[in-house]
């Protein structure tokens, strides 16, 4: 009999992500070592676990692995022109909010208008997987723009509650786990009040 409900699956297995450059993109894990280069602690904070890449999608992450809705935070990519000069950002939100591309990214960027990035050049450009994609190892030309709901994640608390981000990894064979504030300090990040909405 068939309930309709996704396969229960073992928990996640978290590792410690800078020893395993097999469970991400190769600049992920190449901007991980840098980082911990600069920042000792992000060695031990950044985890990494395995996951079925058809799974990937958090919706069927959250249900599948038993994650906290509010655990899980999107990375999306998004592009304007202004004065012909094209500038892209990489927005990174709570999956229970979204990017307020319209309004906030567009006035950040400074453009008239601003649209996601279409999924072949996102994909080619980030070097990352779709529905993989991190801010973690992203082009150094591009903005990266952390919510600080996200950065807040880590001071929620109390039993049951996962107390780190879970992102992609740049493949959708895993994801990446760290506290929501040192997700704030990842170079270049810029935290942003009001990022997304919902």
């Amino acid at each position: 009999m068939t309930t309709g409900l996704p396969a229960a699956h073992p928990p996640l297995r978290w590792l410690r992500a800078v020893d395993h450059p097999e469970l991400m993109a190769t600049g992920t894990h190449a901007a991980l070592l840098g980082w911990a280069a600069v920042q000792p602690e992000v060695a031990d904070a950044v985890a990494v676990a395995e996951i079925d890449p058809d799974l990937a999608d958090t919706a069927a992450l959250t249900a599948a692995y038993a994650l906290p809705p509010g655990a899980s935070a999107n990375c999306v990519l998004v592009a304007g022109r202004r004065a012909g000069e094209e500038r892209v950002a990489a927005a990174v939100v709570l999956a229970t909010t979204r990017a307020d591309v319209n309004t906030a990214v567009k006035r950040l960027l400074d453009v008239r208008k601003a649209s996601f990035l279409p999924t072949d050049r996102a994909t080619a450009e980030s070097g990352m997987e779709y529905g993989g994609i991190t801010p973690v190892g992203l082009p150094e030309t591009w903005r990266v723009l952390v919510d600080s709901r996200v950065v807040a994640v880590d001071a929620v608390g109390g039993p049951g509650q996962h107390p780190a981000v879970v992102v992609g990894s740049g493949i959708r064979g895993s994801k990446l786990s760290l506290p929501g504030a040192l997700l704030g300090h990842l170079p270049g990040a810029e935290v942003v009040e009001d990022l997304a909405v919902g």
